[in-house]
């Protein structure tokens, strides 16, 4: 476990690979004693400081859920961040390279609650029941810590998220069988990944419940309104400058956006 003087260099390391667009030493080997409580305690810490600066949290989002991305990232356990209303993009949207350190992209459906989520015990038809709709998306993902990097060091730095793009065609949870939502992803015309939703978890809604049941010791609720990234179920693909990322979901539709 790290002192208050510990975690408050971390959060000033991540701060400034914010500031600098340069990702900073991993907090594993700066703090050998780093522990999951710390790494969430900074996350929590810098989320309020954006909350100070006027920028809103409108969900959250959950990473590493599928074996394709826990095997991108040598991490073998799901993590979760923070949504921000200045991460939230249109479909097409023309964002700023510059504006990250590494960054990468993954098609997700993100879930739209109408109804509180409040753990323990949460199950999948509880979060279907308390989905008003799912919503084909891309996140963009920015690693602010140097690799290789550790599950603190994914957990600190907000699980890498940096943005999120939704597109598509919005669904009611039953209108499809979500574990056979497929998504094709190109960067440009040339296909990079493809995948199925069932790989998150084996359903999709199994990483909210997670989710719910993860908060639950700390009495927070997933609020109506909230929208959850419920994971990639693709490895990520690298974006360069000039690039556009496109995820075709099928009858769900299709979601990009463009680095310049």
């Amino acid at each position: 476990m790290l002192s208050d003087e510990q975690r408050q260099q971390a959060i000033e390391s991540l701060r400034e690979a914010h500031r600098t667009k340069t990702p900073c030493v991993q907090l594993s080997t700066t703090f050998p004693d780093i522990e999951i409580a710390d790494s969430y305690a900074i996350s929590s810490a810098l989320a309020a400081e954006k909350e100070k600066a006027g920028i809103k949290i409108i969900g959250h989002k959950i990473g590493l859920t599928s074996k394709a991305m826990q095997a991108s990232s040598g991490i073998d356990e799901p993590d979760y961040g923070y949504l921000f209303d200045d991460m939230l993009l249109n479909d097409g949207d023309v964002v700023r390279y510059a504006d990250f350190c590494v960054p990468r992209v993954e098609p997700e459906l993100t879930f739209i609650l109408k109804e509180p989520l409040k753990g323990p015990n949460i199950g999948l038809v509880d979060v279907m029941r308390a989905t008003e709709y799912v919503v084909p998306s891309i996140e963009i993902i920015d690693a602010r810590v140097q690799n290789p990097r550790k599950i603190f060091d994914t957990i600190a730095d907000n699980g890498a998220g940096a943005g999120i793009v939704l597109g598509g065609r919005p669904v009611r949870p039953d209108a499809v069988d979500l574990r056979w939502v497929g998504a094709i992803f190109y960067r440009n015309s040339k296909i990079e990944e493809t995948g199925l939703a069932a790989g998150v978890l084996g359903h999709p809604a199994m990483a909210i419940a997670w989710l719910a049941n993860s908060l639950a010791p700390f009495d927070i609720t997933l609020e109506p309104g909230n929208l959850i990234l419920s994971g990639s179920f693709t490895r990520p693909v690298w974006a360069e400058p000039g690039d556009t990322l496109h995820a075709d979901f099928g009858p769900l539709g299709s979601v990009s956006v463009q680095f310049e």
